[in-house]
Parts: C-alpha cells; sequence; structure tokens
C-alpha cells in the first residue's frame, strides 16, 4: 500500500445523523487509511472536486465564497481542465468561453489546488479521497452519448464506411479532444451530410461544416481540423428529427447564426411548419421564444418542393417527423453510386404540442451522405464507488446530497449533468453547482460532515503519495496554456490547442520548452 509511514486499514461506519432533510444517513462502511501517530483534528476542512469542467469550477467558487476554512483540491483527468467549455464550445463562439477567467480565478486561490491528469477510479480510487477529505464532490459530467441502436450504426462489414459517427465525438475532433483525434471524418466522397438531432450540438455540427474555414481559421479550431475541412466537399447539411418543429430543442440564436452565413440557404417543409403553428397557436403565446424562433425559420427558409439551387450554393435543410431505421452501403441514388444511404421511418404526431409523440408509418425516406452524425443526447457514466442509477443515466442524489435507496450517503455529493442529465447551458449548470455547493457549506456547518480521523496533514500526505509523479498542478496547466496561446498567436488565432497526451504532459512540465532552448 504505497502511503507514507506505517499505517493500517480498517473500516469505519459512519454515524447516522438526522438532516435538514429528514433523511437517513446511510450507515456505508468506507476504507479508512491511517497514520499510527496521533494527531490533532485540524480546524480547517478539506474538499475533493472530481471534475475540472464548469461544474466542478463553480462548485468549487462557491464553496470559497461561503467559507474560510475550507480548502478545495480539484481533480481532472485529462492533462487540461475546463472540460466541455474547452472541447465542446464551439470555436466560433469564444464569448462562452469567457468562463474561463472564472475559473482561473478559482485555480490561483491559495485555498484551491488543482491535480489534473489524474483519474479518480483509475489513478486513485474513491474511496481514496473520501478518506482524506471531509467531503467528495462529483462533477465529471457526461462523456458518453446515446445510440440510435439501428443496423450499420458502426460502419460497414470490411471497416470502409464509418455508419453513424457520435457528434460528441466530431465536435471532439474538431476542438482537440485527444481521444477523438483518430476520428477521420469522410468529408471528400459526396456533398452531404445527415445530422440525426434537433439541438445546440447539431446545428454546431451544421455550422463548421457549412461555415467558410477561412472564417474558422481564427478561432481555437484545430489546424487539423482546419486542414479536413478546407478539402471537404460537403455543401449540403440536413439536420433530422424525429418530431415536429415545435418539439426542437435548438435555440433561437444558434438558428440564427445559420442564418448569417454567406450563400447558405436554409429549407424546410413550410406547409408542415405552417400548419403546426396555427394548431400550435395557444402553445406558442405561452412560449414566446418559440414561437420568435418559428417566425425567423418562416422569414427565411425557403420551401423543400420550390427550392431551385444554383449550381455551388449550400444549403442547411430540417427535416421533421423522421426517425433513422439503418444505415445501408454502396448503394445508388438516381444512377449515382453513393457511400453511404440513411433510411428513415416517416412519422406521424399524436397529441398536443407541448407532449406529442411520433407515430410510425409505413413510410421511408432515403438520404445519401458521406457522414452520418447522431445528437440524440450525452450520457454519463458511473465511478467505482458511487451508486449510478443507469436508466437516468445519473448519480442518484436529493439536492447534490448522493443517495441509496433514499438513504444520503455522508460526505459524498453530486454537481452539474452527472446530478441531474445531460440538459441545460454553462449558466444552468453555474446554478446547479451552487446549489450542491451550498449543501456541502451546509453540512459542514451543521457538524454532518467534518469529523474526518485523519488530520489535514495527515489525509493530504497520504493521497499525494498516489498522485505526486503523474499529476499537472495549476502552474504546470499554465505552462502548457502558454505554449498553445503562443502558438495560436503565430497563426493568427487565440491558440492552437495541443492534441496528443504526450506532449501535453512534456510541455506542461517544461520537458518540451527545455528541448527546444
Amino acid at each position: 500500500m504505497p502511503v507514507i509511514g506505517v499505517l493500517l486499514r480498517r473500516a469505519i461506519t459512519r454515524p447516522t445523523t438526522a438532516t435538514s432533510l429528514g433523511l437517513r444517513i446511510s450507515a456505508i462502511p468506507v476504507p479508512r487509511y491511517f497514520t499510527t501517530t496521533t494527531t490533532t483534528h485540524d480546524t480547517n476542512r478539506t474538499i475533493a472536486v472530481v471534475g475540472g469542467g464548469a461544474a466542478g469550477f463553480y462548485t468549487a467558487s462557491r464553496i470559497l465564497a461561503k467559507t474560510n476554512n475550507v480548502f478545495v483540491d480539484i481533480f481532472e483527468r485529462l492533462p487540461a481542465p475546463h472540460g466541455l467549455v474547452r472541447y465542446g464550445v464551439a470555436p466560433d463562439h469564444p464569448e462562452v468561453k469567457n468562463c474561463t477567467n472564472k475559473f482561473d480565478s478559482v485555480a490561483s486561490d491559495p485555498r484551491v489546488r488543482l491535480f489534473a491528469n489524474v483519474s479518480v477510479g483509475d489513478t486513485i480510487p474513491l474511496d481514496r479521497l473520501r478518506n482524506a477529505y471531509d467531503g467528495v464532490v462529483l462533477a465529471y459530467g457526461a462523456s458518453k452519448d446515446r445510440r440510435l441502436n439501428i443496423p450499420g450504426e458502426d460502419g460497414s462489414g470490411d471497416g470502409k464506411k464509418q455508419g453513424v459517427v457520435s457528434a460528441r465525438r466530431f465536435v471532439a475532433w474538431y476542438n482537440g479532444y485527444p481521444e477523438a483525434q483518430d476520428l477521420a471524418p469522410d468529408l471528400e466522397s459526396f456533398d452531404r451530410v445527415v445530422i440525426v438531432g434537433h439541438g445546440n450540438v447539431a446545428l454546431d455540427c451544421a455550422r463548421i461544416l457549412l461555415s467558410d474555414p477561412d472564417v474558422l481559421a481564427k478561432t481555437d479550431i484545430t489546424e487539423a481540423a482546419l486542414r479536413v475541412l478546407r478539402k471537404s466537399r460537403v455543401r449540403h447539411v440536413e439536420m433530422v428529427g424525429r418530431r415536429g418543429p415545435l418539439q426542437v430543442s435548438f435555440t433561437t440564436k444558434e438558428l440564427r447564426e445559420m442564418t448569417k452565413i454567406p450563400g447558405l440557404q436554409i429549407v424546410c417543409d413550410r406547409e408542415l411548419l405552417n400548419t403546426q403553428c396555427d394548431l400550435g397557436s395557444e402553445y406558442l403565446e405561452s412560449r414566446r421564444p418559440l414561437k420568435r424562433m418559428m417566425e425567423l425559420l418562416l422569414k427565411h427558409a425557403v420551401d423543400k418542393n420550390d427550392y431551385i439551387g444554383d449550381i455551388g450554393e449550400k444549403t442547411f435543410t430540417l427535416r421533421f417527423l423522421m426517425s433513422p431505421q439503418e444505415m445501408l452501403f454502396d448503394q445508388k441514388v438516381d444512377g449515382q453510386q453513393v457511400p453511404q444511404l440513411l433510411r428513415f421511418g416517416v412519422n406521424r404526431l399524436e397529441g398536443p404540442p407541448e407532449s406529442a409523440k411520433a407515430i410510425s408509418t409505413n413510410d421511408t425516406i432515403d438520404v445519401p451522405c458521406s457522414v452520418a452524425l447522431r445528437s440524440i443526447g450525452y450520457k454519463s457514466t458511473r465511478i467505482t464507488g458511487a451508486p449510478f442509477d443507469d436508466y437516468r443515466g445519473v448519480v442518484p442524489n436529493i439536492a447534490g446530497r448522493v443517495t441509496v435507496d433514499q438513504d444520503l450517503v455522508p460526505g459524498l455529493y453530486v454537481a452539474g449533468w452527472l446530478k441531474r442529465g445531460p440538459v441545460g447551458v454553462i449558466a444552468t449548470t453555474m446554478q446547479d453547482a451552487y446549489r450542491t455547493a451550498d449543501a456541502v457549506v451546509m453540512d459542514l456547518n451543521s457538524g454532518v460532515i467534518g469529523h474526518n480521523d485523519l488530520s489535514f496533514g495527515d489525509a493530504d500526505r497520504v493521497m499525494l503519495e498516489d498522485i505526486k509523479n503523474v499529476c499537472i498542478t495549476n502552474e504546470k496547466w499554465k505552462r502548457l496554456e502558454k505554449y498553445e496561446v503562443e502558438a495560436g498567436r503565430e497563426l493568427g488565432k487565440p491558440r492552437e490547442k495541443v492534441t496528443e497526451v504526450g506532449q501535453m504532459l512534456a510541455i506542461a512540465r517544461g520537458q518540451e520548452l527545455e528541448q527546444e532552448q
């Protein structure tokens, strides 16, 4: 057992205490690691946050603001923090990334330490953190995506056709996420891409595919992705949803951005759009943002039956009432060989707009494409040592306090998408993280947590022994960030992200810089 001093191991059952919520605290045995040296428990309290994205940093910032004697350590699996703000926000949305200024302020606080390149569950077990800290907040987000579960989704048998690619992975690819750099999307074999899903992530993908690469070159999109986009033959993107126009989940801001792309024509079924708006007039009156978005769509979109495109013109087509059934390969459309063909079943709507259901019909529509993206939602994964609701894809909780069968697990909390599901924007995550942080502070003040057997110093040494040789501190992360910003400046962009983990670690540790000097 790699810890300092002569260590013993025992299981201690945390005491059952009534909470303000009137719930029981689960008497779950948690292994304790402690030194044989007798120490006095410090007045300082320690909280570990698992996940260095928006939820993690906002949780830490709120705890700092509400306390004077609480120290927070943030653990991040990758060498670089900031999660989806770095790897998920579209490169042409730099204003959304301004929250990193807040994150930098948190990370530089003397009561905060960043431990990047540390995978909780692999590098260090969750139980080890629970032994060393008064409380642990799980905030590691949603790193997987939901599947269509249709034939051909995983590509052709010979491996030459990609099938349906995750939009999450496509976004990660052009944003420089290390584990997505082998994606190699086929944007040259055909002029059409299909996106399944009607959310903002789907719109981000469509916008990147249809934007002028020279415009994108001024953003922090990676140079590798930019080279692929410069060679792209894609002129048409079709975004398909299983329900109608009143059930879309993208927002007006993202749709308006599509109207501003030079040379791009928006296409949709205007008859369906008008009919649904008429039938749902009362519904739209109570949802003004949706009504404005429908008005924007009617203003800019031409009908699919009236559209006669000019040669070279780009189109963005919104399709409704279609559900994917299977991906076919090596098909011909109008005598032309196409790389892939995504077959959809045609639906009809049943029920009022707020709860309309897509009912399958016997009709089908085939859409040829070079790439098909699925954008139907993100999904969180379990971590060893914490309960997980596989059906909902969240850690079960009440007000951010983790539960097992409605019993509270003392000292264990959850925030962000892992807490409520992958919905909402960064501001939503901030408010959610604040509520979890308030629960942590309340429990510290009431004495529900804060009875760790180890002193702050002893617990710290035990925990650090496992990670001291691998972790990237805030100082080292800032060295990597400086490198990226300087590389970007030479290219006329905000930064050029390093996309290979080994190189990220070398630069962060100063090894790359020493070689260059």
